[in-house]
């Protein structure tokens, strides 16, 4: 395996695809040709790249839930649920845990177990081991577009299976379903890994069919500094693009400060674009999603309501082109069909109101998205020089150099010596900088904002400010004041 950003030769490609397609005997089932010709056959509503294209030209938000259920009849009336009464604009499946890792067998167990007991055994969709009969089955039932979200370092036959059975938006990459979702997988195997599913991608694009491409925004979801995630949305678009990859939607997780957040937005759209120009990809059409808040949520359903609607409202305002929805369920568990609709209707409410607005203009606005602009291109220069130009030769090391640096992730891969925590607004700073390649500039802004906290709240700049912020929320405030 030797990693580098070109685009793989066709004899490149089919060289892996029969070990890929051997993995589960369900790969057998998929044929490149019959996809393609299955895949033109799906009308433009039901289309992702339709859909999304329509709300970006109108400036509407699009409105999307989480959902995945084992079996097959069970996961078409949870999604017809979520359609109807939901109102939902764009439509997932999330896969479960076991086929996340590659493991098919549990998988299975996990489906039989769901059919014996009448329970769901497993915390999602198994796409692999249902096949692309199955596959097609869900994505025919159903009127609006859908998606597959998962997790996986090794989403290579899920994403041969998924195509051929129907679905038009594949999300994830090699840094984003890697640095937060595993432990002992190296950037260069998943990064390699994902180069086979944006082949793919490419190939369809090839023959016409457009499927979108989503990178998972979030990471981590606990105090990310917008530049980190800007940063990783960059590089696995213009890694995708490098594949063929022709449509992508880039997306962010709500950090809790109106201003910084909308800043956030519209710094990653303006820099995907940029960044795609100058090395030459031409006719990518970039899109933008809003993840509602991924941190700890309040148990009382009404105060979780409020935290929806909140990202509902940046989501609105930054005009972002989707936005993935919450329900008043998430400190619970695995909500049940008629609480995901519920957080789904709130927020399209929301939306709905603030549609004709717009986000004021201002002094705060403006620095916040030259903060986002030059932090995050320091990363990515930084990161292209240690690639001798090459970037996913440049990503690898820039992990190694602590140049990109995830907070909070489980990954033997990542650095982990940035320390965000909020300012006396709630935006998300640095404690710590770690090996961040930031000019003396953007260190001070940091040390000044959060040293403005400190005094406000009577108390040193510390550890226990970032404690104190990560359940903040849960417990009815943004910032971790101290009580």
């Amino acid at each position: 395996m030797q990693l580098a950003n070109k685009k793989w030769t066709l004899d490149q490609f089919m060289a892996q695809r029969q070990a890929v397609l051997g993995a589960w005997p369900t790969g057998a089932e998929v044929d490149l040709e019959e996809g393609i010709a299955y895949q033109q056959k799906i009308p433009a509503k039901q289309r992702f790249v339709t859909r999304l294209a329509e709300a970006k030209a109108q400036r509407v938000t699009l409105v999307q839930p989480r959902a995945g259920v084992p079996l097959i009849n069970e996961h078409i009336e949870l999604l017809k649920h979520l359609e109807s009464e939901g109102e939902a604009d764009l439509l997932p499946t999330t896969i479960d845990s076991y086929t996340r890792l590659n493991r098919y067998e549990e998988a299975q167990r996990g489906i039989e177990e769901s059919k014996a007991t009448g329970k769901a055994m497993l915390n999602g969709f198994p796409a692999v081991n249902h096949g692309v009969k199955g596959c097609r089955m869900v994505t025919s039932a159903l009127s609006a577009p859908v998606q597959v979200r998962h997790g996986t370092p090794d989403a290579r036959l899920l994403c041969e299976i998924t195509l051929a059975g129907g679905f038009t938006s594949f999300e994830g990459g090699g840094i984003s379903y890697n640095i937060p979702y595993a432990k002992n997988a190296t950037l260069q195997e998943t990064l390699y890994n994902w180069q086979y599913c944006d082949r793919l991608i490419g190939l369809y694009e090839e023959r016409g069919i457009s499927i979108n491409r989503e990178p998972f925004g979030p990471l981590t979801g606990t105090l990310v500094p917008p530049s980190i995630s800007n940063s990783v949305a960059v590089i696995e678009a213009l890694l995708a693009a490098e594949q063929g990859v022709k449509n992508i939607t880039v997306g962010y997780g709500q950090c809790g400060n109106l201003v910084q957040d909308v800043a956030a937005i519209k710094s990653l759209e303006k820099q995907v674009a940029y960044y795609l120009d100058r090395f030459g990809y031409e006719g990518v059409t970039v899109t933008t999603v809003l993840h509602q808040w991924m941190g700890g949520f309040p148990q009382d359903e009404a105060k979780a309501f409020a935290v929806i609607c909140w990202g509902s409202a940046v989501a609105a305002l930054a005009k972002a082109t989707k936005v993935i929805i919450k329900s008043p369920h998430e400190a619970m568990g695995v909500p049940t069909k008629e609480a995901n609709a519920a957080g789904l209707r709130a927020t399209k409410q929301m939306i709905m109101m603030l549609a004709d607005q717009q986000m004021a203009e201002g002094e705060a606005l403006e620095e916040e998205i030259r903060v986002t602009d030059e932090e995050t291109r320091c990363i990515l220069e930084r990161t292209l020089e240690l690639g001798d130009g090459d970037l996913a030769l440049g990503t690898v090391r820039a992990f190694e150099a602590g140049v990109i640096d995830v907070p909070f992730a489980p990954s033997r891969y990542n650095l982990g010596k940035i320390m965000p925590a909020r300012d006396d607004e709630g935006a998300v700073r640095l404690l710590g900088t770690g090996m961040l390649p930031l000019t003396d500039e953007l260190k001070k802004f940091h040390q000044e904002k959060i040293a403005k906290r400190g005094r406000h709240e009577n108390r040193g700049v510390s550890f226990q400010m970032v404690i104190d912020d990560i359940y903040a929320i849960s417990k009815g405030r943004l910032v971790g004041r101290p009580r």
